[in-house]
């Protein structure tokens, strides 16, 4: 920036292009953007407002619109983010939305992007864990909506660095990180729920779905999802290329949805086992009598599984069966259990996700390819394979060196 010359402050010391001095003192550099709008800066002292000056040139050299940033905030800068994630399932766009809106916006989101520090991302992070009392999986949830939005900045030449970047791995590896471990059903756990199922009346007419869901491992949108033409019953596989979702969309609107799947992987063909086979041919001849699904969505129809007002079940109606046909399977146990004089077997709370969990326990035990593995389950990231691999070999490296007891040192 050339000095003209002849201009000076009231210290005499030459001013240079843009600069001037007010009557009240204070310095002020006037510039134009890229896009040919005047703006101002102000300090007290010259070294001051060229310090401001070198620090904007710095910015420009980067291509960095310095003033924007300035005045955008985390909220804007998430705005339209979310505007443009055409790409997203209504109901995955309304989770992110309520997230934000619930977690972010209030408090962190009112920052200006150009002052949010790492430090300030882990601080706001740990707030939420120690003061709002989240889940970890919660923090997670926050962290994809914050950690996109920041980025999109970065894209845009707004700030030069993601301040969110790498600092969930800090979070993790802190005390406060307690990830909270799916169990599966131990085998005698699973036999007991089976057989209480089998011989309960009040219970048997969900025999079918739970079998499928503890046989296939799919997902439970996927499983109530599933129509006659999706199986087939020659070759013995499941088709499984959408889910059904009843969550709301980001207008709050309510309804049972169709959905192709998040991932690549989701999309697959899961061979039927002899029991998961059976349990198909059951529920076939059950709804010969009672009569078929008559409900469609977003044009489709013919679903396997469905309400006594032959109409789709909804994954809480599953999950809330579940719920009660293990606690009725827990008191009719330690009623058995006192008369017997033994200890009952008693089962945890678990869910269908849980079930999904138990099949994908059950296979790692019974298999070491991790792409087939990864393959059944619709994984898209093989770690998460890994994760439930590495858990079920553990627990068998402990079976196999039990077995070996007397076995290697021999006196």
């Amino acid at each position: 920036m050339a000095a003209i010359k002849g201009r000076k402050d009231s210290k005499g010391y030459v001013l240079r292009t843009g600069e001037t001095q007010r009557r009240d003192g204070r310095y002020c550099y006037s510039y134009s953007d890229r896009n040919r709008v005047r703006h101002h800066i102000y300090a007290r002292t010259l070294p001051e407002l060229r310090a401001k000056e070198k620090e904007l040139q710095l910015k420009y050299d980067q291509s960095l619109d310095a003033y924007a940033a300035k005045k955008l905030t985390l909220n804007d800068c998430f705005d339209r983010y979310i505007s443009q994630k055409y790409n997203l399932k209504e109901t995955t766009k309304a989770n992110y939305i309520y997230m934000y809106n619930r977690f972010v916006r209030p408090t962190f989101g009112k920052r200006k992007i150009a002052e949010i520090r790492y430090s300030d991302v882990k601080e706001f992070y740990f707030s939420l864990l120690k003061d709002e009392g989240i889940k970890v999986n919660t923090l997670e949830n926050v962290h994809t909506v914050v950690h996109p939005a920041l980025q999109l900045a970065v894209r845009d030449g707004l700030i030069v660095n993601n301040p969110s970047d790498s600092a969930m791995t800090e979070i993790k590896r802190s005390k406060l990180w307690d990830a909270p471990k799916r169990k599966a059903l131990t085998i005698p756990e699973q036999k007991a729920f089976m057989n209480f199922l089998e011989s309960d009346r009040e219970y048997e007419g969900w025999l079918p779905i739970i079998t499928v869901l503890l046989g296939t491992g799919m997902r439970i949108g996927e499983c109530i999802a599933i129509r006659w033409e999706d199986l087939d019953f020659e070759n013995r596989m499941i088709s499984v290329n959408h889910n059904l979702t009843d969550r709301p969309d980001s207008k709050g609107v309510c309804r049972k949805r169709i959905e192709t799947p998040k991932t690549e992987a989701g999309t697959r063909m899961i061979p039927m086992i002899q029991e998961v086979f059976d349990a198909f041919l059951t529920e076939y001849e059950i709804q010969k009598c009672l009569g078929f699904c008559e409900e469609e969505i977003d044009g489709y129809s013919g679903f396997v599984f469905n309400t006594a007002y032959h109409t789709v079940y909804s994954a809480s109606a599953v999950n809330n069966a579940i719920h009660r046909a293990a606690k009725a399977y827990n008191n009719k146990e330690e009623m058995d259990a006192k008369k017997e004089d033994r200890d009952p077997l008693l089962l945890p709370d678990f869910s269908a996700h849980h079930l999904r969990h138990t099949f994908c326990t059950r296979l790692c035990e019974n298999e070491t390819n991790l792409k087939v593995i990864m393959s059944i389950m619709g994984h898209a990231d093989i770690s998460t394979t890994m994760d439930i691999y590495a858990e079920c070999t553990k627990e068998k490296k402990k079976e196999v060196m039990t077995n070996l007891e007397g076995c290697i040192i021999i006196k």
